[in-house]
């Protein structure tokens, strides 16, 4: 269609993402202006050997940043609505840390902030939130929203593997970086999780309000036991309604089967979410890798192309909750001698705590107690687990790990 008019986009970094998207435009180019009449065309690339963002400013009717990080890519995603243009991001620290600037200043300029490579790559769980379930009144979301730590979870699950042997595994296939710090301890994942809390509930969420835990202090033990109690292990992130207010929280989590992520495995993500009008729908796919992240970026383009209104101001100023009610997983090592139970017992009972399911090893003269517990206040969970880890039999500190117990 080569009487199309041009639409000239500016490309700031190039890299694994950028390549991608750069080889996918030229590749989709024809199809793309059937779509909308305009011929998408990189005018401008911005990186440390090439060009300048002042040029490609003035040169292009729509951005797309992909250089991550916090500064200066804030800078540039102001200056280019504040001049008018379209831009389309996967940088979701920027938006969890600066998202409502963004949107107030896209609002202001009319101009468009998309964003769906940001959260799930390729999984479309933004487009369903803003459009698909604009309506509906969602009361909560569970995600797993990091496909490094949930590859390192099933490779850990399926051959027993360690910690450190999985995630040495998911750098030699490109799951993992060099440095994966962002991923294990949770803080991809919390920013995501602000991301979707914001759109779902309509309200505004940091990622300080959002707390974290990891995945590097969970061992094969660990999933062994999940194992022998029927439940799998995955890094979970939440946002839901309590008591008016609500609550967005990342950790691992132990699911039965039923669950509808409980067989989402290797490098994939998938969202679950649920309100009265839908009961629950959930969204899976690819979570990472350059052509996957790539084909979000254009659909946000083309979405830009013909746009629909920006991410419209809060509607709602909810309280942000962090004490909430769940199930838990306690893993315990002791020494095995007479009352070592009881005593366990009387503390959890202190807490209003009960046990669901229970399981016992012996190592020797030492043993290993495994069981999940009823919901209860996480609060109370934590006291008594500080309880126990003072206890003199008490071999290591007793691990603790939330268990999800809906089913659908």
């Amino acid at each position: 269609m080569s009487s199309a008019e041009p639409f000239r986009i500016g490309l700031l970094g190039r890299g694994t993402v950028g390549g991608a998207f750069a080889d996918l435009l030229a590749e989709r180019a024809d199809h793309v202006a059937n779509i909308t009449g305009l011929r998408p065309e990189i005018s401008g690339t911005l990186r440390r050997s090439e060009g300048t963002f002042d040029d490609i400013l003035n040169n292009s009717d729509l951005v797309v940043e992909l250089m991550g990080g916090l500064e200066p890519a804030r800078e540039y995603v102001i200056r280019a609505m504040a001049a008018g243009k379209h831009v389309v991001t996967a940088n979701k620290q920027l938006l969890a840390e600066h998202g409502e600037e963004l949107w107030t200043i896209a609002r202001e300029n009319n101009v468009q902030l998309r964003f769906e490579a940001a959260v799930g790559g390729v999984v479309p769980v933004i487009r369903v939130l803003q459009e698909s379930l604009a309506g509906a009144h969602v009361e909560r979301l569970h995600g797993i929203v990091n496909g490094t730590t949930n590859f390192i979870l099933s490779r850990m699950a399926e051959t027993g593997a360690d910690y450190a042997e999985a995630l040495a595994e998911a750098q030699r296939l490109g799951y993992a970086e060099a440095d994966p710090t962002d991923d294990v301890t949770g803080k991809d994942a919390a920013a995501k999780m602000a991301i979707l809390a914001r759109l779902a509930f309509d309200t505004p969420v940091a990622l300080s309000d959002v707390p974290y835990e990891g995945i590097e202090h969970l061992t094969a033990d660990d999933l062994q036991y999940a194992r022998d109690l029927g439940l799998g292990l995955k890094l979970i992130g939440t946002a839901e309604r309590v008591n008016g207010g609500l609550s967005v929280r990342v950790h691992p989590a132990f699911l039965y089967g039923a669950h509808p992520l409980a067989s989402i495995n290797g490098p994939f993500n998938a969202v679950t979410i649920e309100s009265p009008a839908i009961t629950e729908i959930t969204l899976s796919g690819p979570g990472a890798g350059g052509p996957q992240t790539a084909s979000a970026v254009l659909g946000d383009v083309i979405s830009a192309m013909i746009p629909p209104a920006s991410t419209p101001e809060p509607a709602d100023h909810l309280n942000i909750i962090k004490d909430v009610t769940s199930s838990f997983y306690l893993h315990v090592d002791v020494a095995d001698q007479p009352g070592v139970l009881a005593q366990m017992a009387q503390i959890l009972g202190l807490q209003g705590i009960s046990v669901k399911s229970f399981v016992q090893k012996g190592i020797g003269t030492d043993a290993r107690m495994a069981m999940v517990l009823h919901p209860v206040l996480e609060s109370k969970l934590f006291a008594a687990v500080e309880m126990i880890a003072g206890l003199e039999f008490v071999r290591a500190r007793p691990r603790a790990i939330r268990v999800l117990d809906e089913e659908f």
